[in-house]
């Protein structure tokens, strides 16, 4: 999906919009969404049942328990609550009902004050975990520019391009795109002339519960 290609359309809060990426059920849903809030808009209190991930993608993002800058990786696990709002306005990259029932660990990282490192096994990649357990790998990647870069899809994986760009099977995938494959896909990323930042989630396919 090409977030950036994408219209806007209106949540059941005035002033907050979405690009649904992927989505199963209706309010109360297995989703992955970016979320655009107007300049002084705000959701309601409630609990996330069955957990929320997002990366605060530009403006600042606030709640009760803290302002997120652009560049902020927030893990709020099941039976969590806040009242999220935005003061100046923001954009998230947010998924919903995605968590194990059982995780209750919170993660609020600057994504963008981190030091990657040289992956040892992938020529051309730099990378830094934002968080892992026997389930799932969350991490940052970047990608030097003109390099072909693999992936091991084992439990399926997802990319958000938050910088730069890719091609993989003849599809470009710039800022904002977003890519799911399934366990076992051969991915091989042939990446941009300006090099590539990347959100990376694997092996967390096979254990999605849906609401």
């Amino acid at each position: 999906m090409h977030a950036n290609a994408m219209e806007w359309q209106a949540s059941p809060m005035d002033g907050v919009d979405r690009k649904m990426l992927d989505r199963i059920g209706d309010e109360v849903a297995r989703a992955t969404t970016i979320v655009r809030y107007a300049p002084g808009s705000h959701f309601s209190a409630h609990t996330h049942t069955g957990g929320e991930e997002f990366i605060v993608l530009d403006g600042v993002f606030q709640d009760e328990h803290g302002d997120y800058q652009a560049g902020s990786y927030v893990r709020n696990p099941p039976t969590s609550s806040h009242t999220p709002r935005s003061d100046t306005g923001c954009t998230i990259f947010v998924k919903l009902w995605q968590f194990d029932r059982n995780d209750r660990t919170f993660v609020r990282t600057p994504m963008n004050r981190l030091q990657l490192q040289q992956s040892i096994s992938r020529p051309g990649v730099r990378c830094t975990s934002l968080y892992y357990d026997p389930v799932e790998s969350v991490r940052i990647e970047e990608w030097s520019a003109g390099k072909t870069v693999t992936l091991d899809t084992h439990g399926g994986a997802e990319i958000l391009v938050l910088d730069g760009s890719f091609a993989e099977s003849g599809e470009t995938f710039q800022r904002h795109s977003w890519l799911r494959v399934p366990d076992g896909y051969k991915l091989s990323a042939e990446v941009g002339q300006m090099g590539a930042k990347v959100w990376v989630k694997t092996g967390h396919l096979g254990t999605i519960t849906i609401p």
